[in-house]
């Protein structure tokens, strides 16, 4: 790349290839490959089907409020739902930290949030009443409030979550890459249905107590302040096996992966239920069970964030050889100092989207590079690669054509008809 711009000391060193990859031979890029960037085709019918199921999804979501709403009360409600907002902020800012190293489409994150604040609530609500009578069958001597807090809510929950991660995989299975992806997907499901949850909960703390403002304000220090990724990380565990098996198999190991990824999930919910039995002090068990095992799972998390940066470098270096990618491009594409200094540069002419196009790409084709190592060249995938490349070729030949405009005449390209639009217009399954 010529004009490589002010990343090239963004970090020390590039990954040399490693043997691996002559289980995948890359292809080495011919004469013209760095040609200006026309938008990738996204056919009508795609574009009509992602619309119609999220829109379907937040039409069951927004009936879904309707109902709890007219349930508590107009006023109930909104004075719940906006304490519920709270601690959904939290968890969606975490998670957008999370994904930022590899954004996933907004209409997939739209679906994850649909599915979990409203038909994983109507479907653990439905399911569990069917699913009670036998679980109180075979735990005659145990109380029943007992038997749906620790067995039913865990069960139908998680299974009921669970199934939208699941979908989502079908339906998007090209870019749901690895845990990260797993992890973002989960935690958005399990946000939006902890958002429709703590509504009712917070509503109950209202009907139900003499202390109104008391009970209300302790009700949302412990659910919303205290404890708001509870739902957050239990489906969270169930996506990242997921990802697991995403990234070293196809769709039929992700599919019994989503059964193995059920068994963490319930026995986190199950734990962290059962934790008020153990003892009547709220804040000896949180600070003795609860809080541990948040910090592990955070700590897992960004651990699993830097692993995807080390994996993006290690996958980008092995196109610098075959002429695809400049050495300087490596750290430049692969660290988040690199980015920042990317995108400040191309800033100073007008090619901040372009230049967030091109680092969105690699990325995408680190990952999927990955995924072709470890699948020892699936066909599939390497047609993808071929895609991803002529994508990013043409990205930066559009990038750099900004730049020269810009040196030449000082101001910015007067149109775009050649940049290609963000990778979620056309990341799909």
């Amino acid at each position: 790349m010529t004009n490589p711009g002010p990343w090239a000391d963004a970090s020390s060193g590039v990954p040399e290839p490693r043997p691996e990859y002559a289980q995948a031979p890359l292809p080495v890029r011919q004469a013209g490959a760095w040609t200006r960037a026309t938008p990738p085709q996204e056919s009508l019918r795609h574009r009509i089907l992602n619309l119609l199921v999220v829109l379907l999804l937040a039409a069951v979501m927004v009936m879904t409020l309707v109902f709890f709403a007219a349930s508590l009360g107009a006023s109930v409600f909104f004075i719940c739902g906006a304490l519920a907002l709270i601690p959904l902020l939290i968890c969606l800012l975490t998670l957008y930290w999370l994904d930022r190293w590899e954004p996933e489409p907004r209409t997939a994150l739209l679906f994850a949030f649909c599915w979990g604040a409203g038909v994983s609530v109507v479907a653990a609500l439905v399911v569990g009443q069917w699913v009670q009578p036998f679980l109180l069958a075979g735990a005659s001597l145990t109380d029943p409030e007992t038997v749906g807090t620790v067995l039913q809510a865990p069960l139908v929950e998680e299974t009921c979550k669970g199934a939208g991660v699941l979908l989502i995989f079908l339906l998007r299975r090209r870019i749901f890459d690895g845990p990260i992806d797993g992890v973002v997907y989960g935690g958005i499901v399990g946000a939006g249905f902890a958002f429709t949850e703590n509504i009712l909960y917070f509503g109950q703390a209202i009907s139900d107590a003499e202390d109104l403002g008391g009970t209300l304000v302790k009700t949302f220090i412990v659910r919303g302040l205290m404890s708001p990724f509870a739902h957050v990380m239990f489906t969270a565990a169930l996506g990242a096996v997921m990802g697991l098996a995403a990234r070293h198999g196809g769709p039929r190991l992700t599919i019994v992966a989503w059964f193995v990824g059920l068994v963490p999930a319930m026995c986190l919910h199950a734990l962290w239920n059962s934790s008020s039995l153990i003892s009547h002090d709220f804040f000896v068990v949180y600070t003795v069970l609860q809080m541990p095992l948040f910090v592990v799972y955070g700590l897992g998390v960004v651990l699993l964030r830097y692993s995807e940066a080390r994996l993006t470098r290690r996958r980008l270096a092995d196109y610098v050889g075959p002429g695809w990618l400049a050495t300087e491009e490596v750290p430049m594409l692969g660290t988040s100092r690199g980015r920042r200094r990317a995108v400040a540069w191309a800033r100073t002419f007008g090619g901040t989207a372009t230049m967030k196009d091109f680092i969105h790409l690699a990325t995408r084709l680190a990952f999927n590079r990955q995924k072709l190592l470890l699948r020892h060249g699936s066909p599939e995938l390497t047609r993808y690669e071929a895609q991803l490349l002529q994508q990013v070729s043409g990205t930066r030949a559009w990038l750099l054509e900004q730049q020269r405009y810009f040196a030449q005449h000082g101001r910015q390209l007067p149109n775009r008809p050649g940049r290609i639009p963000a990778l979620r217009r056309y990341g799909r399954g």
